[in-house]
């Protein structure tokens, strides 16, 4: 399985940006896919997450800014980042919680590379 990100880079604050986030390989089912960012000197932080079932999650400090959404392909996701802000400012990973198989015991989580996203004040 690889979950391959795009779209990051560099923007003032203010601006937007996209991100996506495909995964391939063998794969049964997917749980949920989302977003998780690392800043400099700190941990890693669930930024959103959708699930099979559409339910989002975000984190607090970016309700009504940035926006998960799944592809049609429903092996996609998105991350739509508006009014970013300097804080903002990290390296996002894509993750998806997924089955390989049929009769897979449970499920796994699958990282991506991860992308870097700069905001400058």
């Amino acid at each position: 399985v690889q979950l391959q990100a795009s779209g990051g880079g560099l923007v003032q604050a203010g601006g937007s940006l996209r991100l996506s986030c495909a995964a391939s390989g063998s794969i049964f089912s997917i749980n949920a896919m989302g977003w998780y960012r690392q800043g400099a000197g700190k941990e890693r932080e669930l930024v959103a997450k959708i699930t099979n079932g559409g339910m989002t999650v975000y984190a607090d400090s970016v309700k009504g800014r940035f926006t998960v959404s799944r592809g049609n392909a429903a092996k996609t996701v998105y991350l739509q980042m508006n009014i970013l802000q300097p804080e903002d400012t990290a390296v996002y990973y894509c993750y998806a919680d997924l089955r390989r198989y049929p009769n897979s015991f449970g499920s796994t989580a699958y990282w991506g590379q991860g992308t870097q996203v700069t905001v400058s004040s």
